[in-house]
């Protein structure tokens, strides 16, 4: 019974990456119809020489290092206060989660519009106040910073949602007894409900990150990879090299 199921699994995913593979070894055109040329390993020669790919990897480092740890500290903080809170805990979760629902797309065209120069609300109190005097998506490091704040602001919920499920799902009698014992809350945190939502912990954690080694959308609407490649991702790089230049094999 499972070997329809084995071959339907292989032929959605290992085949598609198969082709990929063999694809990289050969420049394809699509003028006309589709083409390959055989050329061997250039494609991954360049690939571990062309400066620019390196750029993107770098790029990519510090926004999945930055969104994840950021989603990590703010969900596991705020699933610890939430669960300990007693009144408004349902109410707060319910407008807490609603970034969630968004469409990434839609947090992008929101996003830009915030930190526009010219009518954005952030913009216009970080003028007035001289935190920031230039345009924040026209500056390097304010434009990444901008990207992974959406990125934050978006999926920190699920984070939350995760760590609090795990949370609720805590046996109360041990709580109990160590409060009993006198453990203070630091001495429970670190030796009873860390190590019981440690599992729940690092399935967020690989969520995420998955997740966020492949994100394009948000940085697709309010920069496209810019200004000056600042915030041009591997899957910016790779819709850019594949759809624009189009160096398929390349890409």
């Amino acid at each position: 019974m499972l070997l329809p199921a084995l071959l339907l699994l292989a032929a959605l995913s290992l085949f598609p990456f198969f082709y990929i593979i063999w694809m990289s070894f050969n420049e394809v055109s699509l003028i006309g119809s589709v083409n390959f040329e055989w050329v061997g390993l250039e494609n991954w020669t360049n690939l571990v020489t062309d400066p620019d790919v390196r750029s993107s990897w770098i790029v990519s480092g510090i926004y999945f290092i930055a969104t994840v740890g950021l989603e990590m500290f703010l969900g596991i903080s705020i699933a610890l206060l939430l669960h300990e809170t007693i009144w408004g805990k349902n109410l707060a979760l319910s407008i807490l989660l609603m970034p969630m629902f968004v469409a990434p797309v839609i947090v992008g065209l929101l996003g830009r519009f915030l930190v526009d120069s010219t009518y954005g609300l952030y913009a216009w109190f970080l003028d007035r106040t001289g935190l920031i005097t230039w345009e924040i998506l026209g500056s390097k490091g304010s434009a990444l910073l901008a990207v992974i704040l959406m990125d934050v602001w978006e999926w920190t919920p699920l984070i939350v949602l995760i760590v609090l499920a795990g949370l609720s799902s805590m046996p109360l009698p041990v709580l109990e007894a160590a409060k009993m014992d006198g453990a203070n809350y630091v001495q429970r945190l670190r030796h009873i409900v860390a190590p019981l939502i440690s599992g729940v912990v690092i399935v967020a954690l690989l969520v995420r990150s998955m997740d966020a080694i492949r994100y394009y959308d948000i940085i697709a609407i309010t920069t496209n990879g810019g200004p000056a490649d600042a915030t041009k991702v591997i899957p910016i790089r790779l819709y850019e090299t594949a759809f624009r230049f189009q160096e398929l094999g390349y890409a």
